[in-house]
C-alpha cells in the first residue's frame, strides 16, 4: 500500500496491514462505538498507552486479544516492531488511555512513520476532551486554536501565554490538576480577568463539572477547593472590536511580562518586534 492509496471499506474490518487508531472513552465507557468493540476484539494485537486502563474496557465488554504497551517511554523502541508487524499482514489497534490517539501522546509520532512507510491508517472515531468541552462552553467554535498542555519551560511558555492572549480564536488548553491554579494566575496576568473562560472537569464521567465565566470568578472559586480529575479549559479570544493596534501601554506591558519570565531585555524586544511587524529599536525605546 501506499500513501495514494484509496481505501475502501467494502471489505470486513479488520483489514490486514493496517492500523486502527482508535478513539475510547474519556470517562463514561458507555461511550465507545460498536465499530471500535468490534475492532478491538478482530485485530491481531492491540497497542495500549497504559494496558491496565485498555483492560478496563476489554473486561466491560467480555473482549479478549493480545495488548501490548505503547506509551512515550517505550515508542521509540516500539514503532519499528509495528511497522514490522504491519508489514508482516497483521491489524493492530492503537488506543490511548482516554480519547483519540495521537492528541498529546506518542500516537502522532507512529502515524508519522506509518505513513512514511506507505502503510495505511484508518481512525476509528470516538470521543476527544478537547471538543466536548468546547461544545459544551457555549463560547464560539467555529474556529479555534487547540494549545494542548503548555510548555514549562517559563520562557517558552510565556511567549505561548502572549500569543493566546491577543488571540481573537477561542483557545483549548489542557492542563493537570495540581498545575491549574497556576495556569489560572498567568491567563489573570495575560488576559486580565473579565475575558471569559469555561474550565471543565471530569468530562462524562459522575461528577462532571462546568466552571466559569471570567478568570476573576474562575481563580475565586478554584481557590478553595483541592483540585482533583482531567482538565480542559476553553478560553474566549480577545474582542476582535477592541484595536489590536500596538500601543506603548500595551507594549510595555507585554515587554515587561516577557522579562519577568525570564527572556533578556534584548530576546523580548526581538521577539514583540518580529510578532508585531516592528523594529527593535522601536521596542528598546519603550524602556
Amino acid at each position: 500500500m501506499n500513501n495514494n492509496s484509496s481505501l475502501s471499506h467494502r471489505k470486513e474490518e479488520p483489514e490486514n496491514g493496517i492500523l486502527y487508531i482508535v478513539g475510547t472513552p474519556i470517562g463514561n465507557l458507555n461511550d465507545i462505538s460498536q465499530r471500535a468493540l468490534n475492532i478491538l476484539k478482530k485485530v491481531s494485537l492491540v497497542a495500549c498507552e497504559d494496558t491496565r486502563q485498555t483492560k478496563k474496557i476489554m473486561n466491560k465488554f467480555n473482549i479478549s486479544n493480545k495488548l501490548i504497551s505503547f506509551n512515550k517511554h517505550n515508542s521509540s523502541i516500539k514503532i519499528p516492531n509495528i511497522i514490522n508487524d504491519l508489514k508482516e499482514g497483521k491489524s493492530i489497534a492503537l488506543v490511548s488511555d482516554a480519547g483519540l490517539p495521537g492528541i498529546c501522546d506518542p500516537g502522532e509520532d507512529i502515524a508519522k512513520s506509518v505513513k512514511s512507510e506507505g502503510l495505511d491508517i484508518i481512525c476509528i472515531p470516538g470521543a476527544c476532551a478537547a471538543l466536548t468541552a468546547l461544545v459544551s462552553s457555549g463560547l464560539p467554535s467555529s474556529s479555534f486554536v487547540f494549545e494542548g498542555f503548555l510548555p514549562r519551560k517559563e520562557i517558552d511558555r510565556a511567549k505561548i501565554l502572549l500569543e493566546i492572549s491577543k488571540n481573537e480564536k477561542t483557545t483549548i488548553i489542557y492542563e493537570s490538576p495540581k498545575r491549574l491554579k497556576k495556569l489560572l494566575k498567568e491567563l489573570l496576568k495575560f488576559c486580565g480577568g473579565d475575558r471569559e473562560i469555561i474550565v471543565t472537569r471530569e468530562l462524562t464521567k459522575k461528577f462532571e463539572e462546568h466552571v466559569g465565566n471570567n478568570i476573576n470568578e474562575v481563580i475565586e472559586f478554584f481557590n478553595s477547593q483541592n483540585v482533583i480529575g482531567e482538565i480542559t479549559i476553553v478560553l474566549k479570544g480577545i474582542n476582535k472590536n477592541i484595536d489590536l493596534n500596538v500601543d506603548k501601554f500595551s507594549m510595555k506591558k507585554d515587554l515587561k511580562d516577557l522579562i519577568n519570565a525570564g527572556l533578556s531585555l534584548s530576546a523580548a524586544s526581538k521577539y514583540l518586534a518580529k510578532k508585531n511587524g516592528l523594529k527593535k529599536s522601536e521596542i528598546y525605546n519603550l524602556i
